[in-house]
């Protein structure tokens, strides 16, 4: 696993898998599969993974913390970056980063709380998180009314914040006043789309944004890596081409639900056992297994 800090290089050169967590029968951490998932990934040329919402990090146990944290060490390649979560809670990421501190990760994701939060409160929450894990952490910005603008400068002037996931969804990714004055106060090469890759072209081409994350690169990850690198080559086209393969997929995430779709697909495709979803969210019916399966297995054999 990389430990040295997270560069914006990093950034650019590959896509940031978010993959599904696979469990065993007791609901334990399964090195195998997890490994059969991460190997797939890395053998698509993507080296960055992030364990957050995709893996359901919301809600683990905190008993199990270390041993997920250990397992992930365990399946990933020397050069592969492994970054996990903690949260949502203040209370929960505080405790968590005590356990982080026996671990090399360099950088870990906040998985942001919805509701019970103000900017100045977040800033600070995150803050003292940063500080106490002693490197500068990952700012998951996925909904308006979470974190200001100004906010978020102080917070990376401020040498805590090692990369930005953008993740407020828009009915046009063009029109996104937040992310145009974020882009004006913080340097893009620290912020990726957090969005799949549906808005990614947008977000590279109008707002130079320097990579994003993904959750169908773990179907494919070759043909998300291929969109990645025309993008930074200028060739809209060509990444407009590849995006076009993800659709039916990504629609399917969007309609049932994201973090479910992609826990049964990376199965239904036959890349790794990813076994039952940890409560409180469940597997896929019958009939929506049915069509993730063919939207699954035809990404994967496009």
């Amino acid at each position: 696993m990389q430990t040295r800090p997270v560069t914006p290089e990093d950034l650019g050169q590959s896509v940031i898998a978010v993959p599904p967590l696979a469990r065993d029968r007791d609901s334990k951490f399964d090195v195998s599969e997890n490994k059969k998932i991460v190997s797939h990934i890395e053998n698509g040329g993507v080296r960055i993974m992030l364990y957050g919402g995709n893996a359901n990090f919301y809600h683990i146990r905190p008993s199990e913390y270390a041993a997920l944290l250990d397992g992930l060490i365990q399946v990933a390649r020397e050069d592969t970056l492994i970054v996990p979560a903690v949260g949502p809670a203040y209370g929960v990421m505080m405790d968590q980063v005590e356990v982080l501190k026996d671990f090399d990760y360099p950088t870990v994701m906040l998985l942001p709380h919805q509701g019970i939060t103000s900017y100045d409160g977040v800033e600070t929450g995150v803050r003292n998180f940063a500080e106490a894990f002693g490197k500068p952490i990952v700012l998951y910005i996925k909904h308006d009314g979470y974190i200001e603008v100004d906010n978020v400068k102080r917070l990376v002037d401020d040498g805590l914040v090692s990369f930005i996931k953008y993740a407020v969804v828009r009915d046009d990714p063009a029109d996104d006043p937040y992310l145009k004055s974020l882009t004006e106060v913080v340097d893009p090469s620290i912020i990726v789309s957090g969005i799949g890759e549906q808005p990614v072209i947008t977000h590279l081409r109008d707002f130079g944004l320097v990579g994003f994350t993904a959750g169908c690169v773990c179907v494919r990850p070759d043909l998300s890596q291929a969109m990645l690198e025309a993008c930074k080559a200028g060739n809209w086209d060509q990444a407009e081409e590849l995006r076009k393969k993800f659709i039916d997929l990504e629609d399917l995430r969007n309609e049932i639900n994201p973090i479910r779709v992609l826990h049964d697909a990376v199965q239904l495709a036959g890349i790794a056992e990813t076994g039952a979803a940890l409560p409180f969210l469940s597997n896929l019916n019958e009939s929506d297994r049915a069509r993730v399966s063919a939207a699954a297995n035809s990404l994967l054999n496009s």
